[in-house]
């Protein structure tokens, strides 16, 4: 049977929360305020079955919404494709094009290594092709080298460090991939600055970002030279960002 390849290109040290304060239980034992894809332990996303063992953030309506939007354009515009799920957490989106586009290449990008084997599993579980699929752990673009894709999907960690959330996103999701500097933009401004070194000639790179911050985002991808709009969500909020060289 094949397997799916994992690479381990750098080790990166992810700082963990602290030990969440343990708070009064439901009578059904839940603890107050935590999620419940965490309690039952998955989440649906586009027909699959998404596995939330390594407690990865959650994935939202929001990006569920715009990968179905990335899926039906990248579908009328090519048939193979290298794809790259980068900031992959749960590797949801990655799971989703392996489902939908069947001659797609995947790779999965993932800082934290603990979330590898959550990856793993919802490709397995979700009884999808592992042959086409390959995780690499490592920061950002840095296990992929100097490799080119058709297509690269970020939901990367875009919240302001100083804004307030609520007790079931703040003391239960992974701070790693929610917060990002003071603006909510540092991981995005990297990104930025090594999107062209990694997109084909004809690539797209779809990023999620904070409504409040869209149109800086956008920006710091046209100060690299590319072409970059901004789309909205289902609730018509500023939410993903589209690069490509044209």
């Amino acid at each position: 049977m094949a397997m799916v390849a994992v690479t381990k290109v750098v080790t990166v040290a992810v700082a963990t929360k602290p030990s969440i304060k343990q708070k009064a239980p439901h009578r059904v034992g839940r603890l107050l305020d935590e999620p419940e894809a965490y309690t039952i332990g998955w989440q649906p996303f586009m027909g699959l079955k998404i596995y939330l063992d390594s407690k990865p953030l959650i994935p939202r309506p929001e990006t569920e919404w715009w990968t179905e939007q990335l899926l039906l354009h990248v579908g009328r515009t090519t048939s193979y494709m290298k794809f790259l799920d980068l900031c992959a957490g749960s590797g949801a989106i990655g799971c989703a094009v392996l489902a939908k586009l069947p001659d797609a290449k995947v790779y999965f990008g993932e800082i934290d290594q603990s979330h590898e084997a959550t990856i793993l599993k919802n490709i397995s579980e979700n009884k999808l092709d592992c042959a086409r699929a390959e995780v690499r752990i490592g920061d950002l673009f840095q296990p992929f080298s100097d490799m080119k894709f058709d297509v690269i999907a970020i939901n990367p960690p875009y919240i302001p460090i100083e804004r307030e959330l609520p007790t079931s996103v703040a003391d239960y999701e992974p701070t790693i991939a929610l917060r990002s500097g003071s603006d909510g933009l540092d991981l995005i401004r990297r990104i930025a600055a090594s999107a062209r070194c990694h997109l084909t000639e004809r690539g797209t790179l779809w990023c999620e970002c904070d409504s409040e911050h869209a149109e800086t985002a956008k920006q710091l991808f046209r100060g690299q030279g590319l072409s970059s709009e901004i789309r909205t969500d289902q609730y018509d909020r500023p939410r993903i960002i589209v690069v490509s060289f044209r």
